[in-house]
């Protein structure tokens, strides 16, 4: 199997219209969007840059609990019930237990112990994953943990996975922005979230050709920047922003 375990490898919307959705992203980050038929439901729907999926939209099961629009991340490895058990041995908690996308996948949509939801899956397919730290615009560039306590978090990820620790950045009365490392490769941070924010989440940030003409295509399709744009320690810029949906996602770019 080719896809890296332990490793973010796909990320997931799930939205009340999906076909909105696309639209909003295609026009912001310059994703096409390809919808797959689903025996069971609405078309599953495919970002792809080029010919290459790199996320997907799923609409929002009727019946589904918890926070509304949502971008959620899926980490792969080699044996998702396997993975599972480890995960509530070490604190975390099952929101669906696993489960096959025949022919695609096996799957289980997981919470870390402080309550941040990611999913963990088994590709049954050989194809390659998108690259991990990608240069070109459309690919998922950082991912992010916003934890109620950032040191344990980090502890619980690295027991799972594998993570080790790359630089941290002092941020003065926010605390220590902890950089994380995959596979050699410095893919993601994880800090303590500031009080206001009322429980721990995952975001994911795109890659775009410049982050304030990113910002300018998000408003006119109607979107909202919650922060930013800014830059951050390494000289990327990047936006904090909210799809007409409500979902949250980020932007990056390696210039203004």
């Amino acid at each position: 199997m080719s896809e890296p375990h332990g490793s973010f490898t796909w990320y997931e919307l799930m939205a009340p219209d999906a076909k909105a959705a696309a639209a909003f992203y295609g026009a912001v980050v310059g994703w096409t969007a390809q919808e797959m038929p689903s025996p069971e439901g609405p078309p599953y729907t495919v970002l792809q840059v080029g010919d290459r999926g790199v996320a997907g939209i799923m609409v929002t099961p009727k019946d589904a609990g918890g926070p509304g629009p949502v971008w959620i991340g899926y980490v792969s490895v080699p044996d998702v019930d396997a993975y599972v058990e480890r995960l509530k041995a070490a604190g975390g908690s099952v929101h669906r237990p696993p489960f096959d996308v025949p022919g695609v996948l096996r799957l289980a949509v997981v919470a870390d112990p402080q309550g941040a939801v990611f999913c963990m899956h088994t590709p049954y397919s050989d194809a390659p994953a998108p690259p991990a730290l990608p240069s070109e615009s459309g690919y998922v560039a950082w991912r992010e943990l916003m934890a109620a306590d950032g040191e344990k978090a980090f502890a619980f990820y690295s027991q799972m996975f594998g993570w080790t620790k790359g630089e941290s950045h002092d941020m003065g009365p926010m605390g220590i922005y902890q950089l994380f490392v995959d596979g050699g490769e410095t893919v993601g941070g994880m800090m303590t979230k500031p009080a206001n924010l009322p429980s721990p989440f995952w975001s994911f940030y795109f890659n775009v050709d410049g982050v304030r003409a990113g910002v300018d295509r998000l408003k006119a399709a109607g979107g909202v920047v919650i922060n930013g744009p800014h830059q951050v320690p390494g000289g990327q810029w990047i936006v904090q922003a909210q799809d007409p949906q409500g979902a949250m996602f980020c932007l990056v770019s390696a210039n203004e």
